[in-house]
């Protein structure tokens, strides 16, 4: 096989890995370890065979890391550590230390392996990660404080367990704790010391460069590109192995400066984080031979065990005992919620190599080559049991919690006019979320004198955005009179709720030449049939407009139901067992019997 050929491959089944994981509601990562274990096995090839150097795969491995943490790093705003600060400083810390103490005592007693590979996994394995925890939290979609917590936790301890690591390698060869224990403390100064200069510095260095426009706009995202390898490259030169450290707080020192907005950066490293996860996974997976998998299967299981059920509920405990901030059923989703991902994988990667290469250098025993061999099946297996158990217990357990609605398909309205609150009060009559925002005092007002869920607030405000509960909310409205409000709020969601959940009201310019009329693409889709305007639901609420709620039969169809209101009704949501509250418009297929419908009809039609 050429390595045009293998090369290709591996895009190829990456980018089909994560289609299929979206088409049928799977962690990607399954897929994508499961296409590079056939990868390799089926072709006998791995990229091994295409490199120079083990070298050169693990500067690429530790680099693609860099850029998964950074990206990562973007996404930590300070501001969420309001409610969850406490708890993601005691995780960070208490709940690192537990956790390595007890998955070492875990493979050093129950595997029997040396004290050095031991020490090794435990530090690894304190890791969760972004890779795995956003795609679980976007499909559990947890309370905004918990999830904050997973996801703070998930990117703040990969650097702190690439560092133990680093700190467990240096004891391993100088064969005893006690006699490195210097040579460790300088190591952990100088890494903290780095990675934290370094990354301010830069990150003020970029802020300026940004904020007196001296980078085109074209030409953002691969500067900063640029600078985290040059950040992860030149942390490295001055301290071995501070790089990851490095770049994840220069991710999170751009996130929380207010001179320049990132958002549009972080966009471009999402997009370029699954195209790398999906590499990776594949050509570090199809590097483990399945004759090493069948090797590794009992003590990878053995190890799961331990770490589900022991490891990390006793760290989240234990690290949060006297504390007031989690209640108890916060805890046990904690407790529950410690998938690895891709900063396992290349972490054990690189110190397999690293561990071969003392062995082979004589400065490590000989004996422990056998098991060295063995870590990264069984940190694969960890990988594999941890988001398959947690992806499948996840949600069902926050439901069970209630921490999490079951499938949200509640309505975010952006505007609060007199037809948005006779709409919400009878879904939230019914018992289905509603979430009413207006910068119009009045309008918040009479909603909340209706009983409704409303709140003063700007949807286009960071407010919104960062810190607004959305529990049991799916799906965006944008019923503002204005256009281009509601196309903004709609680009702005889409990331939150995807593209299929972000409605707007039609423009007032719908229709219009395409000289006068706003681009699709800067809007969200067209509620309603008939794609009424804000003006004609306004204007037939202050008639006397009422929202009729009607379920259909067997024996009183939908054309039945057009029949009876005639040309003057508007429908607006309707409702089915499977698919449960949706947004009507012009692409619905025909609703059939025990479809609830919402409608505003005249009042002489009520």
């Amino acid at each position: 096989m050429t390595p045009l050929t293998y090369f290709t491959l591996v895009l190829a089944l990456g980018i089909a890995a994560q289609w299929l994981a979206w088409r049928f509601k799977l962690p990607s990562i399954l897929l994508l370890l499961a296409f590079g274990f056939g990868l390799g096995h089926f072709t006998g090839q791995t990229i091994d065979s295409y490199l120079a150097s083990s070298d050169v795969l693990l500067s690429a491995v530790g680099l693609c890391v860099a850029v998964i943490l950074f990206e990562g790093g973007l996404t930590l705003k300070f501001s969420d550590l309001k409610e969850s600060g406490t708890p993601v400083l005691r995780l960070c810390t208490l709940g690192v230390v537990f956790s390595f103490i007890l998955t070492y005592g875990a493979v050093y007693y129950l595997l029997g392996y040396d004290w050095q590979v031991a020490a090794l996994l435990g530090a690894i394995l304190v890791v969760t990660g972004p890779t795995v925890i956003a795609p679980l939290l976007r499909h559990i979609k947890p309370s905004r404080k918990v999830g904050n917590v997973v996801k703070w936790e998930g990117i703040v301890v990969d650097p702190i367990g690439a560092i133990l690591a680093v700190l467990v390698y240096q004891a391993a060869l100088a064969g005893d704790v006690d006699a490195a224990m210097d040579q460790i403390l300088h190591a952990l100064g100088m890494t903290l010391l780095v990675g934290v200069i370094l990354a301010f510095l830069l990150a003020k260095i970029i802020e300026l460069l940004l904020k007196h426009h001296l980078i085109p706009d074209y030409l953002h995202s691969v500067f900063l590109l640029a600078v985290t390898a040059t950040a992860f490259a030149a942390s490295n030169a001055i301290q071995s192995e501070s790089g990851l450290l490095t770049c994840t707080v220069l991710g999170i020192a751009l996130a929380n400066q207010k001179s320049v907005s990132v958002k549009h950066i972080l966009e471009f490293k999402e997009n370029l984080r699954v195209l790398i996860i999906s590499i990776l996974f594949i050509v570090l997976s199809g590097r483990v031979h399945l004759d090493a998998l069948g090797q590794a299967l009992v003590p990878g299981l053995i190890l799961l065990a331990a770490l589900i059920i022991v490891v990390r509920p006793f760290s989240v405990f234990v690290a949060n005992a006297f504390s007031k901030r989690l209640t108890l059923k916060e805890q046990f989703f904690l407790s529950a919620m410690a998938p690895r991902g891709i900063v396992a994988a290349a972490v054990t990667a690189i110190f397999a190599l690293e561990f071969e290469h003392a062995i082979a250098a004589g400065k490590l025993n000989p004996a422990i080559g056998e098991v060295t061999q063995l870590m990264v099946p069984i940190v694969f297996i960890v990988i594999v049991g941890t988001v398959a158990i947690y992806g499948l217990l996840g949600a069902p357990l926050a439901r069970r919690l209630k921490l999490a609605s079951k499938n949200p398909r509640g309505i975010l309205f952006a505007g609060a006019g007199r037809w948005v609150q006779l709409t919400a009060k009878a879904l939230h009559d019914d018992g289905h979320d509603v979430l009413l925002l207006d910068t119009n005092y009045d309008n918040i007002a009479r909603a909340k004198l209706e009983g409704i869920p409303a709140m003063r607030a700007n949807i286009l405000s960071e407010y919104v955005e960062d810190e607004l509960e959305l529990n049991g909310l799916g799906q965006l409205i944008s019923t503002t009179p204005n256009d281009e409000v509601n196309s903004l709020a709609s680009q702005d969601f889409i990331h939150i709720f995807d593209s299929r959940n972000v409605w707007q009201v039609a423009p007032s310019d719908d229709g219009a030449h395409h000289r006068n009329a706003t681009a699709k693409h800067k809007r969200g889709r067209i509620c309603f049939p008939g794609r009424p305007k804000f003006k004609e639901l306004e204007t037939l609420a202050y008639q006397g407009g009422v929202v009729k709620e009607t379920t259909l039969t067997d024996k009183f169809s939908f054309d039945d139901f057009n029949q009876l209101y005639g040309d003057g009704h508007i429908l607006l949501f309707y409702v089915t067992e499977e698919k449960g509250l949706r947004i009507a418009n012009d692409e619905m297929k025909e609703p059939g019997p025990g479809t609830t419908l919402y409608a505003m009809v005249r009042p002489e039609d009520a």
